[in-house]
């Protein structure tokens, strides 16, 4: 079974998950044979409707103790830029997208992403 796990860590990253829980992204993964979406929503105040698409086994929590198994089930992991989900995901050597947040104060995110992406870490984009 090939499986998506995403995560936005501690923070609120309402339209990640919002993106990732649209029909045009739902469509998408679908296309690509995955066939299980596990989000890890924070504390963000959008909670996922999981009727949207029959075809793609969808859960979501805001916190666990730890996200080790759910990274280590994954085919791939969607992530925030935090650097603490960056460095398990990488430690676990999963295919790793990392999406900025572009609505925070500073660039720190930005920043991160780009240097790992540069070292081809990983693949890092915003949510336009």
């Amino acid at each position: 079974m090939k499986s998506i796990f995403v995560t936005v860590g501690t923070t609120s990253f309402d339209k990640l998950i919002r993106r990732i829980c649209s029909l045009e992204v739902l469509q998408i993964i679908k296309s690509h044979n995955f066939t299980k979406l596990v989000l890890q929503v924070g504390n963000g105040s959008y909670e996922p409707e999981l009727e949207k698409n029959n075809d793609i086994e969808i859960s979501w929590y805001r916190y666990k103790e730890s996200l080790h198994n759910d990274m280590k089930e994954a085919s791939l992991v969607i992530s925030h830029a935090g650097a603490g989900c960056i460095l398990e995901a990488l430690r676990l050597q999963k295919p790793l997208l990392v999406v900025v947040n572009e609505d925070l104060m500073d660039n720190h995110q930005f920043e991160l992403a780009s240097q790992l992406a540069n070292n081809n870490h990983l693949i890092y984009c915003t949510i336009k």
